[in-house]
């Protein structure tokens, strides 16, 4: 089998030619806005019989969509056309994020407001939903509790959507019970009472309130650490195709409700791999924190093939330059730790590590720079957020996102229920055997 472009005209769609057993194909090339092409397999196999191999979907375009915009080559990260460093620098909050996200621009003032008043109309929890929490053990990851508590929102509340006042409504009940939940979550794993959300507080402040506020003391955050905490939910609100985004496409391919295609993308979010990345960050620093290893002891060690460590919290899958999203936190890290005088041994050694990798010429040239995670890692384990709540946090930032991308796919109406294929490896055929025979 052999491939070659095809040499068209430019009035004319560019096609590629694929031969097959002799026989000439032609497969469309679909350009993106950005001027990216690619080849169009949808009818592959309806013309050959043949469908392709792409484990992971590393090359493969699984849908099109006109939320976000990455060039990991360039170091490039948009939403809706925006740089996510004209949002930083302009200060833009979570909940305009959000706007920005699942309506294609950025809310004028009575957008805002109305939007920011749902929001709080419907910050509290059903009351019977409280009622679950108790039924969690007290050692239970809140990434479970958080999953199944979104997925009960749909026996309380009705998640329907028939038109845009519905879905709205379903949107910012998610949006902003998923962070009441979560603070939920944590208050029954250490055995305090629930702390009801504050109708005079912002998104960001309300959870912080609810997470660490007690009935005798109510939680003041500082300026800083709301800052640094909205930067950090803004840099999550959405990247691409990843692991949990389509999962949650996936999901809202076969009609699956707001609620359920969400849920469904926290427990996606969940992994090592994914999500719990800033986790591992915090882990490899409390090990070389007890095992009294330096910066320098460590950068050797990883590049020692031999000794099978690994550096957390450096390079990216998509990112082949600087991750856009690090240079960001890392000032919001930067300033949050001048600002508390954090006593954390570990964060003083992320510093010393981040300094010595980025001296090192190894690390410089294989472009294994600080991601995300390892300023993300910093920066909540300053505000005091406990490491299993790490993921969770994520999770409240990927909301909007995912609520995107559902209305993406619902919005579709040349969409169909997502079914890839496989390539079989098993037995060919096989016979029965009888249980005497066996």
């Amino acid at each position: 089998m052999t491939t070659r472009q095809a040499t068209t005209d430019q009035a004319e769609p560019a096609t590629a030619k694929l031969v097959i057993d002799g026989v000439e194909h032609e497969l469309p090339v679909v350009v993106s806005t950005t001027g990216e092409r690619h080849l169009d397999i949808s009818q592959l196999r309806a013309q050959t019989g043949l469908t392709t191999l792409d484990t992971s979907f590393a090359n493969t375009a699984s849908c099109r969509s006109s939320i976000t915009y990455i060039d990991g080559e360039q170091g490039l990260l948009r939403y809706r056309g925006i740089p996510i460093e004209e949002l930083a620098k302009n200060k833009i909050s979570f909940i305009e994020t959000a706007w920005l996200l699942i309506y294609g621009q950025l809310p004028d003032e009575e957008e805002r407001t109305r939007f920011s008043e749902l929001f709080t109309h419907h910050a509290a929890l059903h009351h019977d939903m409280n009622k679950h929490f108790d039924a969690f053990p007290a050692n239970g990851h809140p990434m479970a509790i958080m999953s199944s508590m979104i997925n009960a929102m749909s026996t309380h509340y009705r998640p329907r959507v028939t038109d845009e006042e519905s879905f709205q409504l379903a949107a910012t009940r998610l949006m902003s019970r998923v962070r009441t939940i979560a603070a939920a979550s944590y208050k029954s794993s250490i055995g305090e009472p629930l702390i009801y959300p504050r109708p005079d507080l912002d998104y960001v402040r309300n959870l912080l309130h609810m997470m660490f506020s007690v009935p005798y003391d109510d939680h003041d955050p500082s300026p800083e650490a709301a800052r640094a905490l909205n930067l950090f939910f803004v840099l999550h609100a959405d990247h691409e195709q990843n692991c949990s985004t389509s999962t949650v496409r996936m999901v809202a391919s076969g009609q699956a409700n707001m609620y359920a295609a969400a849920s469904a993308g926290v427990s996606a979010l969940w992994g090592p791999l994914h999500g719990g990345a800033n986790v591992e960050v915090v882990q490899m620093l409390e090990r070389m924190r007890r095992d009294g290893t330096s910066a320098q002891h460590m950068l050797a060690q990883v590049k020692d093939k031999k000794s099978g460590v690994k550096l957390m919290g450096f390079g990216h899958r998509v990112y082949r330059n600087f991750d856009p999203r690090a240079r960001l936190l890392k000032n919001a890290a930067d300033e949050l730790l001048e600002s508390m005088q954090v006593n954390d041994p570990t964060l003083p050694l992320a510093m010393e590590l981040e300094q010595a990798a980025l001296a090192d010429d190894y690390f410089v040239e294989r472009k294994l720079y600080p991601n995300v995670d390892f300023y993300s890692g910093i920066i909540l384990r300053a505000l005091g957020i406990p490491l299993n709540m790490f993921t969770v946090m994520f999770a409240i930032g990927r909301t909007p996102g995912w609520i995107a991308h559902w209305k993406e796919v619902r919005d579709d109406s040349a969409q169909r229920i997502q079914r890839p294929r496989q390539v079989y490896t098993g037995v060919p055929e096989a016979r029965w055997v009888p249980r005497a025979d066996r």
